[in-house]
């Protein structure tokens, strides 16, 4: 769980930084989604087991919250290969 909190963490602060021109900290707006988005994970009743959100059986964001952190996957998730290259090939290798 503490890798997925870091990786949707950096997705995040990758997003921000380029998309809200934030450079030593997180915006307000996404600095919320974090804590939405920790909190979500922290509370989810798969824990380790979890599958990836898209092939979740139980959707736990809001539909508002849902909408944002797909719009920071879709910016973010191509760009970590380069950034965080390791971190993404663990977060996309299954983790059974």
């Amino acid at each position: 769980m503490d890798r997925e909190i870091k990786t949707v963490e950096r997705m995040i602060d990758l997003y921000c930084r380029h998309q809200h021109g934030s450079t030593d900290h997180l915006c307000p707006e996404c600095l919320d989604l974090f804590g939405y988005v920790s909190k979500r994970l922290e509370k989810c009743p798969f824990k380790n087991n979890k599958p990836s959100c898209s092939k979740c059986p139980v959707h736990c964001y809001k539909p508002d919250m849902r909408d944002k952190i797909k719009a920071v996957m879709r910016y973010s998730g191509p760009r970590m290969l380069y950034r965080h290259p390791i971190l993404t090939i663990r977060h996309c290798l299954p983790k059974n």
